[in-house]
Order: structure tokens, then C-alpha cells, then sequence
């Protein structure tokens, strides 16, 4: 099929047509609104917890399925979150907030609930996460001050250190207590 605009023809083939008709009988039902629903409740919980603990959320909260945290009243950048994050299995994503005056250096990191409401997570268990994200901020600032500000010292702190490694043994304890879309983890059985 071709679409004819003013300058420019655009181009669907079956596959992409298909594609957006399941995505779009998917969007419409019931099943998929109540998650909806929950993806936005659970990055409120997030949100909330984290400004409990007096942190800056860019909007002071959030109305949709992302919660965007500004790091810089901390003097830390999103890099080094995201770089600590991800050594204690959690994904999040370095980001740009307003006011950066580069952003080889975000100031902030970007935080999404649908892939752990996928896995069931609730609000109480979105504050959960939001602790580990607390804990790992500090983890960071403790990092950073005994290292130095540049990444290549900071680095250094990363290596064989304890708190780190309690802190993604806490993650990976909480997150293998929620099945992962398609199996369940209690229904898998393993042979010696």
C-alpha cells in the first residue's frame, strides 16, 4: 500500500500492517487498559517514594509510565547512576534533563514501570524498587566522594566493592520472586 502526503509517499508493507492491527485490537482490550492503569499507578509509586526521600523529580511527579530524576542537586550525572544501576541488575537510562549543558554528561536517569508491571509488580513493589534506586544513589555519593568526580576515578570505586554486591544480591533476590512474562519460574523444573 502506498500513502500519498504532500511531498512525500509512505510505504506499508503486510507485515507492518498486521503489526499495528494486533497492536491495535491489543490497545482496545480490556486486559491491556488495566494495564495500562497499572504502568501509570506503579511509576507513581515511584515517583512519590523517591521525592519522599526529598530527591527532584523534573515535573514534581509524573502522569504517565516514566519517572525522570534529577541528579544534579546531588552532583552526581546519570552516567554514574546508570553505570552502578546496571552492575546491581538494574536497568535504567541515563537522560538528558532541562537545563544540561551537555549531554555526553545527562543530568538525570529515566526510570519505566512496564517491564516490571509485565512481571506483575504492584505499587508496594514499586517502592521496593524505588529503595534499591535510593540505595544505589547512595552507594554512588559514597563512591564518588572517596574517589573523585572524574569517571575514570569513579570507576575505580565500582571494583570489589561490598556494597555493590549486597545491594544487586538484594535485586536479584526480590526480582526472582516474579515470573517473567510467558513461564513461571515455580513451574520450571531442574535436573541435576
Amino acid at each position: 500500500m502506498i500513502l500519498k502526503t504532500r511531498s512525500t509517499s509512505l510505504f506499508f508493507h503486510n507485515h507492518q500492517i498486521g503489526a499495528l492491527a494486533v497492536g491495535l485490537k491489543q490497545a482496545a482490550s480490556p486486559a491491556f487498559k488495566a494495564y495500562a492503569k497499572q504502568v501509570r499507578a506503579n511509576a507513581v509509586a515511584v515517583g512519590k517514594y523517591l521525592m519522599s526521600k526529598d530527591y527532584t523529580i523534573v515535573t514534581g511527579g509524573t502522569e504517565n509510565h516514566l519517572v525522570l530524576w534529577d541528579l544534579r542537586p546531588l552532583g552526581l550525572t546519570g552516567n554514574k547512576v546508570e553505570k552502578l544501576c546496571d552492575l546491581c541488575h538494574i536497568t535504567l537510562n541515563k537522560n538528558a534533563v532541562f537545563g544540561d549543558s551537555s549531554a555526553l554528561s545527562p543530568g538525570g536517569v529515566r526510570i519505566g514501570t512496564p517491564a516490571m508491571t509485565s512481571r506483575g509488580l504492584l505499587e508496594k513493589d514499586f517502592e521496593q524498587i524505588a529503595e534499591f534506586l535510593h540505595r544505589a544513589v547512595t552507594i554512588t555519593l559514597k563512591i564518588q566522594t572517596e574517589h573523585g568526580k572524574p569517571l575514570n576515578d569513579f570507576n575505580k570505586g565500582l571494583v570489589n566493592n561490598k556494597e555493590i554486591e549486597e545491594l544487586k544480591a538484594d535485586v536479584e533476590k526480590f526480582a526472582s520472586s516474579f515470573d517473567m512474562p510467558g513461564f513461571s519460574v515455580s513451574d520450571m523444573k531442574y535436573k541435576d
